[in-house]
């Protein structure tokens, strides 16, 4: 199933995403739900970020090249973490603001693990049991900020600086799918899933020992190499094999 957020008659509604339209839930997800015989074609909906997430915790240097060309010369034997806040979370086809703080933002295409029940000290083994889903997200970066602090909250953790969606899909095979990053329609980063240094089922074993996730959470698996700069005007897509394409501009 694909299950996604839209605004209907200024409601936050979950709906089932099909072919060319959204079919509403009663219910959520992340608890108890039933389809309803209700309908909305996609041209006429506006997504929210498929879910309103407590915590996004974000993996970093999780693939080698990138981390050779960000120059971390050792490649971490335990996942390296950091946190994007909630309020840095937006939605497919919202526009991601340029801070005056910074003079350089860059795109971090990454997929995305979307926790479905409470989970505290799972194995990799069970891991998966926790999992609603997977979608695109963007790890939008103040490079120039990051390099200033030395750590990454500030960088990172800017409003908008977290493009989620548009829907999370629960058939997703994550092991070895195809990931792109297009900018103005130019392909900046491309790499597989199956190049992850720490596998998703390991990244929800460790970060569970470190902290509960609850329903809604999100973990961002970390980017391939390629990463650069948007500009103001700019168009950024999130390419994962098999999820729909995550779209937001800059402004």
């Amino acid at each position: 199933m694909k299950f996604c957020r839209i605004v209907h008659e200024g409601k936050e509604i979950y709906c089932i995403a099909e072919e060319n339209a959204v079919r509403l839930l009663n219910g959520t997800p992340l608890g108890e739900y039933r389809l309803t015989d209700t309908f909305f074609p996609i041209k006429d909906i506006r997504f929210l970020s498929p879910v309103n997430p407590s915590k996004v915790v974000a993996v970093g240097v999780n693939y080698a090249a990138h981390a050779e060309e960000m120059k971390h010369h050792d490649i971490p034997d335990t996942p390296i973490l950091f946190l994007k806040p909630p309020t840095s979370v937006i939605a497919h086809e919202e526009a991601i603001v340029y801070p005056i703080q910074s003079k350089r933002v860059d795109y971090e295409a990454e997929l995305a693990i979307v926790i479905k029940k409470r989970c505290k000290n799972v194995s990799k083994e069970a891991a998966m049991e926790y999992v609603l889903g997977f979608t695109c997200l963007n790890d939008v970066t103040a490079r120039d900020l990051q390099a200033i602090d030395k750590q990454w909250t500030r960088a990172k953790g800017f409003d908008t600086f977290c493009p989620i969606g548009p829907w999370i899909d629960t058939d997703f095979d994550w092991r070895d799918a195809k990931i792109q990053l297009l900018l103005n329609g130019e392909v900046k980063q491309s790499s597989t899933t199956a190049r992850m240094i720490h596998k998703c089922d390991a990244l929800v074993s460790f970060i569970s020992e470190v902290m509960t996730l609850e329903p809604g959470d999100v973990i961002a698996t970390g980017t391939p190499s390629g990463i650069g700069p948007m500009d103001i005007g700019d168009t950024v897509e999130v390419s994962i094999e098999g999820l729909s394409i995550l779209r937001n501009t800059v402004r």
